[in-house]
């Protein structure tokens, strides 16, 4: 068997797979396929579709990862489960996960904590592979981000540090990624942007508890526009 030294993944994969193939691998580099790593195109993928997905493709594609752990189910989404699909039939080496488990929950600690916001998404999803245990002060909410962790990072610079976290970021966190219950909770009074990523199944929900709660819904397809950056900071401004 050829040699494992790079390993992608998406959204959350199953702890306990992860944990088996950390053990089988333990001198491999993990990889989020999530993140815009602004590799070309490929156009495998229409271009009006889910950048987050598309760039599970790109990144695949220009990375060759030996092994991908790919979440297929509630956890993640059909298009990740599509995607992991194509990247089989295109010859890589894929194993599907489904984790769906609601229980039991982990603390909250990063989502509701003083940190930025910018540091509270990035420090959740580093911490699917790489649990750290971490030691922050928790204040009340003033303002909530609902999503998922978006292409754009850099919108999340605009948010003030007493904005907590809310959706399937949340949910993450948790370590239950499937749990729709606490995906669609977020605290009543509390100003919120709800965000989805363009073409996302998720923007159902994001525009139905952005009406419920008098919140802002956002979708963006790649990177924030100025337009889409005022309106997010006079929502701020003005809430």
């Amino acid at each position: 068997m050829a040699s494992i030294t790079k390993i992608g993944f998406w959204g959350y994969p199953d702890p306990d797979i992860v944990k088996k193939v950390k053990k089988d691998y333990p001198s491999a580099e993990w990889i989020d396929l999530d993140i815009d790593f602004y590799y070309p195109k490929t156009n495998i993928l229409p271009e009006s579709y889910c950048k987050i997905i598309r760039n599970i493709i790109d990144n695949t594609i220009h990375l060759k990862p030996d092994l991908i752990v790919a979440p297929i189910g509630k956890d993640k989404c059909d298009s990740g489960w599509f995607a992991s699909r194509i990247l089989m039939d295109m010859g890589f080496n894929v194993i599907q996960t489904i984790y769906e488990k609601l229980e039991p929950k982990r603390e909250l600690k990063i989502s509701t904590s003083n940190l930025p916001l910018y540091d509270k998404i990035t420090m959740i999803t580093a911490d699917i592979i790489t649990p750290v245990e971490h030691s922050i002060t928790q204040i009340p909410a003033e303002f909530g981000f609902w999503g998922v962790p978006p292409n754009d990072l850099e919108i999340l610079r605009l948010f003030p540090d007493t904005t907590h976290v809310y959706g399937w970021t949340r949910c993450v966190e948790a370590g239950t990624p499937a749990d729709l219950e606490l995906e669609m909770f977020v605290d009543e009074n509390v100003p919120t942007v709800f965000y989805a990523q363009a073409f996302c199944a998720k923007a159902q929900l994001a525009k139905y508890l952005a009406d419920k709660y008098n919140g802002l819904y956002i979708d963006i397809d790649d990177y924030a526009s100025n337009s889409i950056k005022a309106k997010v900071e006079a929502f701020l401004r003005l809430s």
